[in-house]
């Protein structure tokens, strides 16, 4: 990376003494994170992996929406519905969508396309570095 590449996104988390409840904030937004009980947590909010589909999600029916609107579909309601798998392969997402609106069969094709092309979906599918640095 060089100096003059900005981020297209940031976030920080502070966690202190108290178990797992995490803020996690990026810009002027903030959320709590956490674990649930059976994990030791207290459960005040997603868990990471949690947080992580719901980014896949929010992505997913905010890129089908936006495309929906340009061609002047009628679509009432978008639903993206996922489960997260440790399979052997290593991890599994199964996605559902569910579109209630007047769609043809050729555009319900062009919308599981369009769906795989979310900016979330292609960083979780395409290869990802992470650096790490301690300070």
């Amino acid at each position: 990376m060089t100096e003059e590449q900005k981020p297209i996104a940031t976030a920080k988390s502070i966690i202190n003494t108290g178990q797992y409840q995490t803020i996690v904030s990026s810009g002027k937004h903030a959320i709590i994170t956490d674990e649930p009980a059976e994990l030791d947590g207290t459960d005040t909010g997603m868990a990471p992996t949690e947080l992580l589909l719901a980014s896949l999600s929010a992505c997913t029916a905010i890129t089908l929406q936006m495309y929906i609107r340009r061609k002047m579909w009628v679509v009432k309601e978008i639903i993206v519905d996922l489960e997260l798998f440790n399979i052997l392969a290593g991890t599994l997402i199964k996605r559902k969508i569910d579109i209630s609106g007047e769609l043809t069969e050729d555009q319900k094709k062009r919308i599981h396309h369009v769906a795989e092309a979310c900016p979330v979906h292609k960083i979780l599918t395409g290869q990802v570095v992470i650096e790490t640095f301690l300070d």
